[in-house]
């Protein structure tokens, strides 16, 4: 770690620890070998450490950044002090090059205690060591040992060991002075769910500010891409649906992190993830009612219906589960709307139709018969058939059930209702002639209809009852009985 490694202590070759006049001796004999060319060692150049240029320059610097007490404390955070006979043991075993020795010595004093006046600085000491593990379960005991020993009352003797007796130091400023150059550490190796578990021991000052370090970006990314959405979706409807699927796919991960640092309950992130359902929520709406107005093909509804399901999953407060519930059944409600309202229509003709053949049939057999006389039923056919104005059912047809409703007819799964559906279009189909035909086959997709008329632009009804037994729940839905049965009468009449 570049905070231990290029530490200015290193560089100088002392301790933190090491008094005014300590830093001064090490300054003159560092500078004169520095101008004559002559090599700098220092008994601190631990053997597992890499190799280190001591420039005019880097020595300069070195020195002028211990200079402040505020600027001795922060590096001495990353370095060693010797403050009593158990650190000096430690020390010179990391001389010698024994770095787990001298962790097991600090160890002793640190594992599972807290801390006092008498074992600070190994803490301190322990902790500088661990951060320089490559394991991230030691990085993460070098950050709660250096985090306890700042939040503890002896931090105060720790900071006039390194510092002047008279300087005080605000120990919550530090801990975000420590935590800023640690992330600056951790940048571009460590993801934030990583960092985050790195502190996780932490608690109090440290959470709270790793929390508004990690959750500001990420809040201005969301409310940014949230307004974004917002007028995009109000200029262009047609096209909320992509609108909701790019919001979503820009800030899911911003959530998720959020919801990671502050917690599920935590108040500003249910707002957030409330404000992007809603917003999710609207475009599946808007998108919908702009598709359904232009009467565009394909499956829009279904689309939307996805937007709404991935509202569903961000909104956390009941109240804007509950909205989008209501709108997720109004929805549902809408699939096959296409298909149900044909079958209505289509069944309602059929009714009509078969009503008027029951009661022409009916007033045929009731009516007296002379001797020899028979009915003619190929003209009681012909007015069955003509009982409806096809010409008319065809534009109702064509008003009712336009292409584009065929086109989402083919899609539904409705398997039952689809049978239903090729049934009532087989019947009317029967009833058309092929002028009639040819301009509603689009109605029936799933077989080819014949347009041109052989001979008769008729079709033929075979229609005839077994017997002169007729339903008796006849109505007025004929429109043409009356004049068909005059006519009827006065043919029989001429006969005779």
């Amino acid at each position: 770690m570049k905070s231990i490694l290029s530490n200015p202590y290193r560089i100088t070759g002392i301790l933190s620890n090491a008094s005014t006049r300590e830093i001064l001796s090490r300054k003159g004999k560092v500078t004169a070998y520095a101008k004559v060319g002559k090599e700098i060692t220092s008994e601190y150049d631990f053997p597992f450490f890499n190799s280190l240029s001591r420039t005019n320059s880097v020595i300069e610097k070195a020195f002028s950044d211990i200079e402040q007490n505020q600027n001795k404390v922060a590096h001495s955070l990353f370095w060693f002090t010797n403050l009593n006979p158990v650190d000096t043991t430690a020390i010179q075993h990391l001389i010698n090059g024994n770095k787990e020795k001298a962790i097991e010595i600090w160890s002793k004093l640190t594992d599972e205690k807290e801390v006092t006046s008498k074992n600070f600085s190994a803490f301190n000491n322990v902790g500088t060591l661990y951060i320089l593990e490559d394991s991230k379960e030691k990085l993460k005991k070098g950050i709660t040992s250096k985090i306890k020993l700042i939040e503890s009352e002896s931090f105060k003797d720790f900071v006039h060991s390194v510092a002047d007796e008279t300087f005080s130091i605000d120990r919550n400023k530090q801990i975000e002075i420590l935590i800023d150059e640690l992330l600056t550490q951790f940048k571009n190796k460590y993801s934030t769910s990583e960092i985050i578990e790195l502190f996780s021991n932490c608690t109090g000052t440290t959470q709270k500010y790793l929390s508004n370090k990690f959750t500001e970006d990420p809040i201005h990314k969301i409310e940014s891409q949230i307004e974004k959405t917002q007028s995009q979706r109000k200029n262009n409807k047609g096209n909320a649906y992509h609108f909701g699927i790019d919001l979503h796919k820009t800030i899911k991960n911003e959530l998720s992190l959020l919801k990671s640092i502050l917690g599920a309950g935590n108040l500003q992130y249910k707002m957030l993830s409330d404000s992007v359902a809603n917003e999710i929520l609207q475009c599946g709406i808007d998108y919908y009612n702009e598709s359904d107005k232009q009467k565009r093909t394909g499956n829009y509804l279904q689309e939307a219906l996805n937007l709404l399901n991935t509202a569903e999953i961000l909104a956390v407060s009941v109240a804007t589960k509950q909205k989008i519930k209501e709108n997720i059944s109004t929805l549902e409600g809408m699939k096959d709307k296409e298909l149900s309202q044909a079958i209505d229509i289509l069944k309602s003709i059929k009714e009509v139709f078969q009503t008027n053949e029951a009661k022409i049939t009916k007033d045929v057999l009731q009516m007296p018969m002379g001797y020899n006389q028979s009915i003619n039923w190929t003209k009681v056919n012909q007015m069955i058939a003509n009982s409806l104005d096809w010409d008319k059912v065809v534009e109702l047809i064509k008003e009712t059930i336009p292409l584009h409703n065929v086109e989402k007819i083919k899609n539904s799964i409705q398997y039952s209702k689809v049978t239903e559906y090729k049934a009532l279009v087989d019947f009317l189909i029967d009833k058309l002639n092929y002028n009639q035909k040819n301009q509603v086959k689009y109605i029936c997709y799933w077989k080819t209809i014949i347009t041109s008329a052989p001979s008769s632009n008729k079709p033929k009804n075979t229609y005839q009852p077994a017997n002169r037994t007729s339903d008796s729940n006849g109505n007025n839905g004929c429109i043409y009985w009356i004049i068909g049965i005059i006519l009827f009468i006065i043919l029989l009449r001429a006969c005779n």
